[in-house]
């Protein structure tokens, strides 16, 4: 004899070798012995053979109507082998029975199972909506198998191609889109990105960097709403014009003109250097509307070509330091011995001031050489008081150097580009700057001097603020003051860019509330604060990533752009190399052991656009080293030291 019950959720059948009481011994057709109990058996039989009913039943079932199954079936709950009997007659056959219970358990949608054996047929209305979701599913089923097909044969779907972006930023693995654009990507072994790229429904990889950084960090687009307030000049004539004679020191693409310098003799002993720093702060207030947008974004975006703002352009011109006319600053002045160049007092205060002139380092810079300089040979007509500063600038990197208890990285070549034209078919041309020059120095020098002593006088004050320190060798923010043991400064808190960072907009609204006497706009307790520091540290970090990347990518076309079939590079550690001339390092792996420094040859064998990768093998070690590439741990540090315009190739670097 033979007996079909159920067993883990599945209909099985099986060789009875026993029984006691309900309980039965049997023998799976797979060899395998089991207990059954009696309430999982359905009924014994004699024949068919138990190896023969359930393929013989899953056959006879193929072929019923579920439909008709559920019309002739009755109201309230029966039996399936009472149905079997309405279906094939009285004499209804083992295989028949079987075959009927797996036609009722296999279509839910039409029969609602209440127990083991007992079914209920589903309600009319319930029955027509889960048959229209089934024709529903069905019908994406085949419209995503046609996709997948046209996307494996090279042909582009509308429906995937309006969604490209989305699919590969924030896909829902849900929707047919995503499911089709996955099993295509996997046919064709591809990523869907690269997929998406083949079948041009992203243009460029160039198009994709750009597209999907801003996606990420701009989902409401780049543009302002068209709804803020106007930037004005109410309250401006209660600020003082100074008489200073200020000038800026800026590339020439550089729009956001946030700082000025300006140097007076006051008697044979003194000197005093002004730094003077626009202040949008007294037009931004906090939680106005503009402040928001402001704090969204929280900095200016940089990269070759690209400049996206953190102020719409009517509110940086209305407090950039644009020649001829008075606008209000923060201004720190420090009184120096002329001799020693020791500062012997600082003073800030909130004025206006009409800067003289928007000097352009470019234009001038060849003209500014440390031997010029020293001669006092300079011909230019700020030539005197640049002088001076470059000579505090040169005192205070030597205090810092005390401090840090080793010289600034200095000398370094920094690379930028220059293009002409728009995306990436423009003409590229590779700019330098050398670290250190003397301009660069004296600008950069000074900011760092401001932002240190706005710092400390932040925390004299017992006014919260925002901080950068270094403390072995990791940078972080805070809202705590600390030593920046890279820079060699007690504290250090950016205060010098307040058009293009948010965080110097929020300090310098803490340090106008002093100058003024007033409560501070921030408490050391306000929940804002710990906010702004955690957004901006992650921001601020995706903004510089997208800078780089978009750097190799230029760096890449700039060699298909000058054919070149060899490169030169630096190992720098390990496997890490820095392509020579260019603002690109990569690994190599499989690159021998070689010293920190070793100059080599590469053959180019291609150009990876989408992971902005150079294709190279090693050609030869060169007989050569770079003594630069000694110092490249120390780029952390030189990055903090960039804190002017001036002291980057151009305005796309980040300050």
């Amino acid at each position: 004899m033979y007996l079909f019950f159920e067993e883990d959720g599945a209909f099985k059948a099986g060789t009875i070798l026993s029984q006691n009481g309900n309980a039965y011994q049997v023998e799976l057709v797979t060899g395998r012995r089991t207990k059954i109990k009696g309430g999982h058996v359905f009924f014994e039989f004699s024949s068919p053979a138990a190896a023969e009913l359930l393929p013989s039943a899953e056959a006879l079932a193929a072929e019923i109507d579920p439909q008709f199954l559920w019309e002739v079936a009755p109201e309230g709950e029966f039996r399936f082998d009472a149905i079997a009997q309405e279906y094939f007659g009285e004499g209804a056959s083992v295989v028949e029975r079987v075959a009927t219970l797996l036609t009722l358990h296999g279509h839910p949608v039409y029969f609602h199972r209440k127990g083991r054996g007992n079914y209920r047929r589903a309600p009319e209305e319930i029955l027509k909506a889960a048959l229209a979701a089934l024709e529903k599913k069905r019908r994406l089923e085949e419209q995503r198998k046609a996709w997948v097909a046209q996307m494996v044969a090279g042909e582009l779907p509308p429906e995937i191609a309006s969604q490209a972006i989305t699919l590969l930023m924030s896909p829902d693995k849900n929707t047919i889109q995503w499911k089709a654009l996955s099993d295509a990507s996997a046919e064709s072994r591809m990523t869907p990105l690269r997929l998406l790229l083949k079948l041009g429904a992203i243009r460029s990889p160039y198009q994709w960097h750009i597209d999907s950084f801003y996606a990420e960090h701009f989902p409401r687009g780049k543009g302002f709403p068209a709804t803020l307030s106007e930037p004005n000049q109410d309250g401006w004539d209660a600020w003082p014009v100074s008489d200073v004679k200020a000038f800026s020191i800026d590339d020439s693409n550089t729009t956001e003109i946030d700082d000025a310098l300006s140097v007076e003799e006051i008697d044979e002993t003194r000197l005093r250097i002004g730094i003077h720093i626009a202040a949008p702060a007294l037009g931004l207030e906090r939680d106005s509307d503009i402040d928001g947008v402001a704090r969204s974004r929280l900095s200016t975006v940089y990269a070759p070509g690209i400049k996206t703002t953190m102020l719409p352009d009517n509110w940086v011109q209305n407090f950039s330091l644009d020649k001829g006319r008075p606008v209000p600053c923060l201004s720190l002045y420090a009184f120096v011995n002329r001799e020693t160049l020791e500062v012997q007092a600082t003073e800030t205060t909130l004025e206006r001031i009409s800067v003289v002139e928007n000097v352009r380092y470019d234009k001038i810079e060849h003209l500014f050489t440390d031997e010029a300089l020293i001669a006092g040979t300079v011909e230019h007509e700020y030539a005197k008081e640049i002088t001076w500063l470059w000579k505090f600038a040169k005192k205070c990197l030597a205090d810092r150097e005390a401090v840090r208890g080793r010289p600034e990285v200095l000398g370094r070549l920094e690379w930028g580009f220059e293009l002409d034209g728009e995306g990436e078919d423009a003409k590229i041309t590779l700019r330098s700057r050398r670290r250190g020059a003397p301009l660069d120095l004296a600008v950069g020098e000074l900011m760092i001097f401001a932002n240190t002593v706005w710092g400390g006088w932040l925390e004299d004050e017992g006014r919260a603020g925002i901080y950068r320190s270094q403390s072995m060798g990791r940078v972080k923010m805070s809202t705590t003051p600390g030593p920046h043991d890279g820079m060699g400064v007690p504290q250090y808190a950016w205060c010098t860019s307040p058009l293009r960072r948010y965080v110097d907009l929020l300090n310098q609204r803490q340090l106008i509330s002093a100058v003024m006497g007033r409560e501070a706009v921030y408490r050391p307790s306000d929940t804002d604060l710990f906010a702004i520091v955690s957004n901006f540290t992650m921001t601020y970090a995706a903004y510089n990533e997208f800078q780089r990347k978009m750097e190799r990518y230029w760096s890449l076309r700039w060699l298909e752009q000058e054919k070149f079939e060899t490169v030169e590079a630096v190992v720098v550690k390990g496997e890490l190399i820095r392509i020579e001339g260019l603002p690109f390092t990569q690994r190599m792996p499989g690159l021998p052991e070689l010293p920190r420094g070793q100059k080599i040859l590469l053959d180019i064998h291609g150009m990876d656009y989408v992971d902005v990768l150079l294709d190279a093998s090693l050609r030869e070690v060169l007989n050569e080293t770079d003594e630069e590439a000694l110092d490249d741990e120390e780029m952390e540090v030189t990055e903090e030291v960039a804190e002017a315009p001036t002291s980057t190739p151009n305005e796309n670097s980040v300050n």
